[in-house]
């Protein structure tokens, strides 16, 4: 991917640079802040900016805004050490795909990558852990929405989805193709009403729509 890197650190942005370099990646720039970095991106067109959310002269959160507003197609992950709930929530409001802590291993950092260029989210674990509690809260708030009932090849799906699978991998959990995950996928955003697949896992847990017993796994 080509990729840009905006951090106020330069001696992180080189090593970085040189880590993605060896996964055959293309780093295209690097910012000092955020303003440098909606410039760049106007002026580079990279796939990918790596962004650090607290820079001088304007912070990576509004940078993300401005960036997805004039280049949509542009993926924005955060690469931080705030652990912050706000700044974790605004970056997403924002339009970020993931966001992540610079502690985590980067063998954890090349995956997330690969899942970027399949158009995945860039989040850990524990991190949308905590974006599912929101979205339960903020729909508990707002009322929920009665969901369509779910087939059970759909509840075997939904199941994998909330236990962070990607398509692939459930497909093979379930011996079927990848397309046929992506289709039942698909449907259950839509019965559910979900926009993501993180706000997907947030109405499984809110709605008890998985069976205890832990449901089918095979076939």
């Amino acid at each position: 991917m080509r990729i840009l890197l905006a951090d106020d650190h330069p001696l992180f942005r080189d090593g970085l640079a040189s880590l993605l370099a060896a996964w055959g990646h293309e780093v295209v720039g690097q910012a000092r802040d955020g303003s440098e970095a909606v410039a760049l991106v106007d002026a580079l067109e990279p796939e990918l900016v790596l962004m650090d959310v607290r820079m001088p002269v304007l912070g990576g959160v509004p940078a993300t805004a401005r960036i997805k507003a004039a280049h949509p197609g542009v993926h924005i992950v955060m690469l931080t050490v705030s652990e912050d709930e706000d700044d974790l929530f605004a970056a997403i409001k924002a339009g970020a795909l993931g966001y992540l802590l610079k502690d985590l291993e980067s063998a954890q950092l090349r995956s997330m990558l690969e899942g970027v260029q399949r158009g995945e989210a860039a989040i850990t674990p524990a991190t949308a852990a905590r974006i599912i509690n929101e979205f339960v809260r903020a729909d508990r708030a707002a009322g929920a929405i009665e969901p369509e009932r779910l087939t059970d090849r759909e509840v075997d799906v939904l199941r994998l989805v909330t236990a962070g699978l990607r398509n692939k991998e459930i497909a093979a959990r379930l011996g079927i193709s990848e397309n046929t995950a992506k289709f039942h996928l698909r449907n259950i955003l839509e019965k559910l009403h979900a926009s993501s697949r993180t706000e997907l896992a947030a109405r499984a847990v809110r709605e008890g729509l998985l069976p205890a017993d832990g449901g089918r796994t095979g076939g």
